[in-house]
């Protein structure tokens, strides 16, 4: 029987070598170098006495239930956004109707909603977005309204309990942009620090039953000096070296044989040799023969 044991050794050794190679390829792990070592914080005045209550309100929940509005169903795609605006403006005179009013005007130009050309646009409702904030399967909305004359805006959020549309998160604020992550309200607005913004977040709370504040960030965001990059020293470009071109050897043809020993014989065989170079497409044969030529 046919021994298959050498054939498995040349496949081993065959395998090794190629892993062998590939461990030197580029493509090969790097260290990123060290770890920083996790510092833990250093607790400041331990004998300090705990706060009970905060130094200044905060609106951390804010739950109103919207009067007068239902939509078939509940479902809350049906609302006329508008509709809810007004309910809101109703319920709070001292900010929209009274004489000294912070957003009277505002409130002045729903009249203008719904109508066509520039007077439609004058309507401070945005337009409402609809997503699952909640977590309870259904849609909600998210309803933003220009609070004129001032460029703050106002950020809404709406959700049906029951047969109840009642409003679970309020904000306030000049407004670079809103986003929804998830359950989260995004809100980034300007900060007095040029190349900086405001990034509050705000999600739903199920215990509370609203979206409540949950982080508030101060980012960069202005563009950062560019690094000047390290160019090389630039190296000269090394020049051509030309190769050198032998010298014709014109044709000698003895009129006779040449005596041994006559001057011009072992010049002649030194051109024969510079001949053969240049018919050659070697360089070194042609240098060879250049050079055995120059001897002679």
């Amino acid at each position: 029987m046919r021994s298959r044991r050498p054939a498995l050794v040349t496949a081993l050794v065959a395998l090794l070598l190629g892993t062998a190679a590939a461990c030197g390829d580029a493509g090969g792990l790097e260290s990123a170098g060290g770890t920083p070592t996790a510092i833990s914080p250093a607790r400041l005045w331990p004998t300090l006495r705990p706060a009970a209550s905060p130094a200044w309100p905060y609106d951390e929940v804010q739950i109103e239930t919207v009067k007068g509005i239902t939509a078939p169903g509940n479902d809350i795609h049906k609302v006329d956004p508008v509709a809810v605006v007004r309910a809101e403006v109703a319920a709070h005179p001292a900010d929209y109707t009274a004489a000294k009013a912070p957003y009277r005007e505002a409130a002045t130009r729903l009249a203008d909603c719904g109508k066509a050309g520039d007077a439609g646009r004058r309507c401070p409702v945005m337009k409402p977005y609809f997503r699952d904030l909640t977590g309870d399967g259904r849609d909600d909305m998210t309803l933003g309204f220009r609070l004129y004359p001032t460029n703050q805006t106002a950020v809404r959020v709406y959700t049906f309990e029951g047969s109840k549309l009642v409003q679970v998160f309020a904000n306030d604020d000049a407004v670079i942009g809103v986003e929804l992550a998830g359950r989260a309200v995004i809100i980034r607005s300007p900060a007095g620090i040029a190349g900086y913004e405001y990034r509050t977040t705000w999600s739903w709370d199920a215990d509370q039953r609203a979206m409540v504040f949950s982080r508030d960030e101060f980012l960069r965001t202005g563009r950062r000096k560019p690094t000047r990059a390290h160019t090389p020293a630039a190296t000269a470009t090394p020049s051509p070296v030309p190769r050198p071109t032998p010298t014709p050897t014109p044709d000698l043809t003895p009129s006779g044989p040449t005596p041994p020993g006559a001057p011009g014989a072992s010049g002649a065989s030194a051109g024969a040799s510079g001949a053969s170079g240049v018919s050659g497409a070697s360089g070194a044969s042609g240098a060879s023969g250049a050079s055995a030529e120059s001897g002679g």
